[in-house]
């Protein structure tokens, strides 16, 4: 990097310090936009990276809540509201024990640049709590909800900061959340994605972040002339975003072998397909964040406390959290075949992770681009919600293909015209960066 980039990194570390996931998403950044700043001087001199990471708004506040028991516990609530250069703020809420604000700063700041690459006007950010749902009640969800939602409704709004479900936060804590936002201000509005369908949710939402992942690693594919067909396919995690990813590869005539969780991984060389894929419902319903029972129930292998990616794999989808595939991982991938890496979780693969894959010259999709399905369909069920209008199953899984397709011909098209042809990252990250930094420019100073 050069000095201006190495001296604007050090002062975000110095200014955010403990914030190590925040320090690498901006570093990972920077070492993209290096292309750019060459041939835009004007970039530089108006501070634009200096706004970029720096929130235009932060919010804490404490939570207090009642247990079962009558007993009352204090969790800390968050809203980072990143950037709304090219509109309202939108992005998820986690409610998850690991929850810090240098973990929200990081998925906010990746949000700003996923949000532009879908090209539906969103500005980004991120919230949520340290409250762990795991092992908790219906009634103390909805108590901690409703508490939460009582200070957070003061920031958000349909044309302001239109939240939307995380780790933690599915299709019953967005019911309660917006119950009491109803309840607060009077008004039925769009103010969440990912509601109910009766109630003005978008039909394929559930699993557009998994259906997008692949629908963009098929794009990939495509460029080595290939397909999934024949494929095996790796997946970790077994949320929303994997169980999504796993019906599509799949139909699409993959063999996705491996579910993960925190307890360690389960290997099916027959394939999770039909039951299987049902079954992973009941696995997230659980709520014991656990993926033994699915070997248990289907009397396949199951291997504690490791990760997937030692498994023989033509396609690896990190789907779980942020830095789950290291350098050792990525060797092993490399090592035993693996000809494309696509993210479905936010920053998945370590900086170490990724330059393994450069080096190895393999496909490789950062989440901003190829996680982008999640987002790009709470935009299509905002739009729904504009126009008081429902659309089909089959119209909202077009739209996203389309939007997933534009997002990789984007990333292609603009890592070529900056001298790096086949560079995802960097097609992802300068292409994210433009819309946002021209929009910024056209505002003025704010």
């Amino acid at each position: 990097m050069s000095d201006y980039t190495n001296k604007l990194l050090a002062d975000v570390k110095a200014k955010n310090p403990a914030e190590p996931e925040f320090h690498q998403a901006v570093e990972e950044v920077m070492g993209s936009l290096e292309l750019v700043l060459q041939r835009h001087p004007e970039y530089r001199s108006m501070k634009i990276l200096e706004r970029m990471v720096e929130p235009e708004r932060t919010i804490t506040f404490r939570v207090p809540w009642l247990d079962d028991q009558g007993e009352i516990h204090i969790n800390r609530g968050y809203r980072i509201q990143m950037n709304s250069a090219i509109g309202p703020y939108k992005g998820g809420l986690r409610f998850h024990p690991s929850v810090t604000m240098g973990i929200l700063k990081f998925l906010a700041f990746e949000q700003v640049f996923k949000n532009s690459l879908t090209t539906l006007p969103m500005g980004g950010a991120k919230g949520g709590s340290d409250f762990d749902p795991k092992g908790k009640s219906d009634n103390e969800i909805m108590r901690f909800c409703q508490s939460f939602m009582t200070e957070l409704f003061r920031y958000i709004g349909a044309d302001t900061d239109v939240p939307a479900g995380d780790i933690g936060v599915g299709g019953r804590e967005i019911g309660y959340l917006f119950g009491q936002y109803k309840r607060l201000k009077s008004e039925f509005t769009g103010v969440l994605t990912g509601k109910g369908l009766n109630w003005g949710g978008s039909l394929v939402r559930p699993e557009a972040t998994g259906f997008g992942v692949v629908y963009f690693a098929e794009e990939m594919l495509k460029t080595k002339k290939t397909s999934f067909d024949g494929k095996t396919v790796a997946v970790s995690g077994f949320g929303n975003v994997a169980w999504g990813a796993v019906q599509k590869a799949t139909e699409l005539g993959g063999k996705v072998v491996t579910l993960s969780g925190p307890d360690g991984y389960v290997y099916d060389p027959d394939g999770i397909k039909g039951e299987k894929i049902d079954y992973m419902l009941k696995l997230r319903a659980s709520n014991k964040d656990a993926v033994e029972d699915y070997a248990k129930e289907f009397k396949v292998k199951f291997v504690p406390g490791k990760r997937p990616w030692e498994v023989k794999c033509d396609v690896a989808l990190p789907c779980a959290t942020q830095n789950e595939l290291n350098e050792a991982d990525a060797k092993e991938l490399v090592k035993n075949g693996c000809i494309c890496v696509c993210e479905g979780a936010n920053m998945p693969t370590t900086l170490d992770g990724y330059k393994v894959f450069t080096e190895a010259k393999i496909l490789y999709s950062p989440g901003k681009a190829s996680n982008a399905g999640g987002v790009a369909t709470s935009g299509l069920e905002m739009s729904q919600n504009s126009m008081r209008l429902p659309w089909s199953r089959e119209e909202v899984d077009h739209r996203l293909h389309e939007i997933m397709v534009r997002i990789h011909d984007t990333c292609i098209t603009t890592a070529e015209k900056y001298g790096t042809p086949g560079n995802y990252v960097n097609g992802a990250n300068i292409a994210g960066f433009l819309k946002v930094a021209d929009a910024m420019l056209d505002q003025g100073l704010v």
